[in-house]
């Protein structure tokens, strides 16, 4: 059994795709996921599953769809590989709740920064199947658009350290 993070984009924010994470956690356990946990009610779950990431991903996806009546996208990381976006963060010494991972299926074409539109302070940096940006002065008043993180989902720093932290207390306790 691995430990997997999965991020569910546009649920719980800005009142579109209302979930309660009680929903998201019974759907989990209906996928056959054990262990399941949330945290915080903006779509994020820890689970383990002897499924290899694609095979989570449809069948967390499905659920999902189900429920929704529409697609609702998922990204996926293993216990390793969020610690690794955690430990990749390029801006460490910014404020984390002003610093983003937005994570995707693929990784970021080599000119997603150059694309960015409506940049002012904001730094941008291209990880494994992420994108990172940091804020400088909040993303309340930033323009900034990044049309290579339209099918994403973004994380703040302190949320990728507890998911990593708890992904990882989830590896070891599995057998």
């Amino acid at each position: 059994m691995s430990a997997f993070v999965a991020l569910l984009r546009a649920v719980n924010v800005g009142g579109t795709g209302k979930l309660p994470m009680g929903e998201l956690k019974a759907m989990c356990e209906a996928a056959g996921f054990t262990n399941v946990r949330t945290f915080i009610a903006s779509g994020n779950v820890v689970f383990a599953s002897g499924g290899a990431e694609a095979q989570v991903k449809a069948a967390l996806e499905a659920k999902l769809a189900d429920y929704a009546g529409k697609p609702v996208a998922v990204m996926v990381r293993t216990a390793a590989e969020m610690a690794a976006v955690r430990d990749a963060n390029p801006f460490p010494k910014a404020a984390p709740n002003r610093t983003v991972a937005i994570f995707l299926d693929a990784p970021p074409p080599a000119d997603a920064a150059a694309k960015a539109a409506g940049r002012r302070d904001e730094l941008i940096a291209l990880g494994a199947r992420e994108i990172y940006v940091h804020y400088g002065d909040g993303m309340g008043q930033s323009k900034l658009r990044i049309p290579a993180a339209a099918p994403g989902t973004a994380r703040n720093m302190n949320t990728v350290a507890r998911l990593a932290e708890m992904a990882a207390e989830l590896q070891e306790s599995e057998p």
